[in-house]
């Protein structure tokens, strides 16, 4: 497997950062017509990890996630408008069911889509608010977690453990203690260094997680597994330091820092959180 991006793929990551960036502040209908109309949703397992990267930077409030890697492997097509799936078996906690056009559900005989109209689902309070989280009420569910849920989850992860990073590496250089900056302290390199190995590894295994599933690789289940563990592990690493490092100003209302703080943890808990996952590893 080649591990380097082609320069095509590093066009393309270019091309969402910036569109992404223009389109941000726009509604959220608006942000999701854009990216149908690019045609991201057809994209290709490595090259969703990496815009889906771009969307966790950006805190996106859009069903792309939910619609790329909820509905679409397990139905093995895209949905009339936006999508989702419920394949835990449990039918709670899931991405984006209250807004959904078309939700898979996983059964013993196999998926069946319905609308999400017909659907009962109830939208519930969590710690990111522009996350769409419901319970769904429906019987005869079992549960078989796509790989690639399990990838983008981890991809916008790393997304948005990336932004936390930039934003405290921004807020080191400028604040000012003891007449220096504080990113000038030795405590604080390490800390940030720290936050950016996670980062890469988890990055990295992302990677490898979207390239065997894109290649059908024996091995995609194991790497989905040892993605969104690696993911969870960075948000806690990041979470943790990145809240320390902006003495606590991150998780107040008029601050961007806790966006992304929210985003990333809700990625690790959803569909189990890394320690989750270290077990699966055990047993598959």
């Amino acid at each position: 497997m080649e591990f380097e991006l082609d320069e095509e793929q590093r066009m393309l990551r270019r091309t969402v950062r910036e569109t992404v960036a223009k389109v941000r502040a726009r509604p959220e209908d608006r942000q999701w017509e854009t990216y149908l109309k690019l045609g991201w949703l057809e994209a290709p397992p490595l090259e969703l990890a990496l815009i889906l990267e771009e969307l966790g930077y950006a805190a996106d409030p859009t069903p792309f996630l939910a619609t790329a890697t909820w509905f679409a492997p397990l139905t093995g097509r895209l949905p009339e408008g936006s999508g989702t799936a419920v394949f835990d078996g449990t039918g709670r906690y899931v991405l984006d069911a209250d807004r959904a056009d078309e939700v898979a559900l996983l059964t013993p005989d196999g998926v069946t889509v319905v609308r999400g109209a017909d659907l009962a689902a109830e939208r519930v309070p969590v710690l990111d608010p522009h996350l769409h989280i419901a319970h769904v009420s429906a019987g005869g569910l079992v549960a078989g977690v796509p790989d690639l849920a399990l990838t983008g989850l981890a991809a916008t992860a790393v997304g948005a453990c990336r932004r936390i990073l930039d934003l405290v590496l921004a807020h080191v250089k400028q604040r000012v203690q003891f007449g220096r900056p504080l990113g000038s302290f030795q405590a604080v390199k390490h800390k940030a260094a720290d936050m950016h190995v996670a980062i890469e590894r988890a990055r990295a295994l992302t990677h490898f997680s979207a390239l065997t599933v894109a290649e059908d690789d024996p091995r995609r289940t194991r790497a989905a597994h040892m993605a969104k563990a690696a993911a969870g592990e960075c948000q806690r690493t990041v979470f943790r330091h990145g809240l320390q490092l902006f003495g606590a100003m991150g998780f107040t209302w008029e601050n961007e820092l806790q966006y992304h703080l929210k985003r990333a943890q809700a990625c690790d808990l959803l569909l189990g959180t890394a320690s989750d996952h270290r077990k699966a590893l055990l047993v598959s």
